[in-house]
Order: C-alpha cells, then sequence, then structure tokens
C-alpha cells in the first residue's frame, strides 16, 4: 500500500467509513480516510497532506510528535516503559502542559529539563518528579490529538468516531485512555503491528483469497486482541483543553 503508513491504515479494524485513524510510536500521524483530495487555504494553514490510499482512497492527515519525549526520559532515566508508565499514573493531574511539537524537543538530549523549562518560559507550575515530568508529556500529547483531530473534522466536515489507535504506542493503556478522554471519543487499539499485517492484507486481496478492503478489516478484528477506552472526566480534560489552546497561543 506504497509505504509503512498506508499499510497500516489498511490494517484499522474499522467497521465504519468516518473514523479518525492515530499512528502512534515514537512519532505520530493522525488522520482520516476520505475518498478524494482535501484541499484549500485551511489544509494549507494547518499544515495536512493527501496521501494516496488504497482501492481509491486517500489519507488526509499530520505529523505529530509522538512518544519521542518519553523514549529520551527512558535513556536518561534507564527505567523500563512500564515504570515510566506507573509512575505517571500516580502522579497529580493537569499540573502543566506542553507543546509536544515545540522545536526545542527535536533533538536528543536532557528532555526532562527541557519540559521543565517549557513549563518556565510559559508560567507554569514546574513539573518536579520523574512521574509529573511523564505525565505532563503523556496529557499534552493526548491534548495536541483533540487539536489536530478537531482540526480534521473541520476540514472533512464530519464527527470522525471511534479514533482507531494502532502501532507500538498503541502498547501504552495510559495514553490510550488520555486519549479518550481528551477527544472525547472511543478509541480502539490495536493491532501493534499494522504495517506489517496491512501488507499481508494487500496481498491476500490480490491473490483473491480476500475480496474487499472491508473483508480484510473484519478479518483484523476477528483475528486480534483490540481494546476499547471510553472517555472519562470530561469537564477536567475541557479545562485542560482550553490551558492547553492558551499556552500554545491557538485562537
Amino acid at each position: 500500500a506504497c509505504h509503512d503508513t498506508g499499510s497500516a491504515v489498511v490494517a484499522v479494524p474499522a467497521m465504519n467509513a468516518d473514523f479518525a485513524w492515530l499512528s502512534s510510536g515514537t512519532w505520530s500521524i493522525l488522520g482520516a480516510e476520505v475518498s478524494s483530495p482535501v484541499l484549500g487555504e485551511k489544509v494549507l494553514s494547518y499544515n495536512f497532506t493527501n496521501e494516496g490510499g488504497v482501492f481509491g482512497t486517500w489519507r488526509l492527515s499530520k505529523n505529530i510528535a509522538g512518544l519521542w519525549p518519553v523514549q529520551e526520559c527512558k535513556r536518561q532515566w534507564g527505567l523500563s516503559y512500564d515504570e515510566l508508565t506507573h509512575l505517571a499514573a500516580q502522579a497529580s493531574p493537569f499540573l502543566a502542559v506542553i507543546d509536544p511539537d515545540d522545536s526545542r524537543f527535536l533533538h536528543p538530549g536532557n528532555t526532562p529539563e527541557k519540559v521543565r523549562a517549557f513549563c518556565v518560559d510559559t508560567g507554569q507550575a514546574v513539573p518536579a518528579t520523574q512521574g509529573e515530568i511523564i505525565r505532563v508529556i503523556l496529557e499534552s500529547l493526548a491534548l495536541k490529538y483533540r487539536l489536530i483531530l478537531e482540526r480534521l473534522e473541520e476540514l472533512t466536515g464530519k464527527r470522525l468516531e471511534p479514533l482507531h489507535i494502532f502501532g507500538g504506542g498503541s502498547k501504552n493503556r495510559l495514553l490510550n485512555q488520555f486519549s479518550a478522554d481528551a477527544t472525547g471519543r472511543r478509541v480502539i487499539a490495536g493491532p501493534v503491528e499494522a504495517t506489517a499485517l496491512g501488507n499481508v492484507l494487500m496481498q491476500a486481496i490480490t491473490l483473491g483469497e480476500l475480496g474487499s478492503l472491508q473483508d480484510a478489516r473484519r478479518l483484523v478484528r476477528r483475528s486480534f486482541g483490540i481494546e476499547e477506552y471510553l472517555p472519562v472526566d470530561g469537564n477536567a480534560w475541557e479545562a485542560a483543553y482550553q490551558k492547553f489552546r492558551s499556552v500554545l497561543l491557538v485562537e
């Protein structure tokens, strides 16, 4: 299906047409499957792209920073992902927000201090513990997902639900729940190895073993464990989102 993300979207276990998808890993890509390219000044100003998909579909999507800051903290502290997630789950919520796409987070090295510096520069409370730093990163990622999802829905003129999350980042259950909470959407997580799976599915369709893209996705739903997350704490996340927009100077 042309490349890794194209193949991964084939393996989304979608049951409806108007869904959003999120490739979650070191970097993230959030998008929708559309029937024709979506063009115009808003698409340009929001920095979305149209990429050709399978069977005449298009992927309207945007790149977002993913778990890269978490990976950098892991490297610096020598802790496992499970340990980091546990610490974040125990930390106080909504201490501060960062823009995961801020250029200071792009390069490796001393990410915890960069998170603290961002909070100082924007006049926020400064996370002190490892758990607080990771929680700030994960909450901010989920809030960035909401911002991009809202823009995606503006461009398509549709409410997109559920949000399908695939890739290695879909194993982070805390981030999956935060994503549901922040967006107010049902989240379906999995499969993890969506790129390889989508590649195999396209070969199966070509060989006549499967009849259509819908058949392929139906097979994914039957064959792989997927997890569902429902949004909670809507008022708290709404307040956090308004703070996030204010810090990022989003009009």
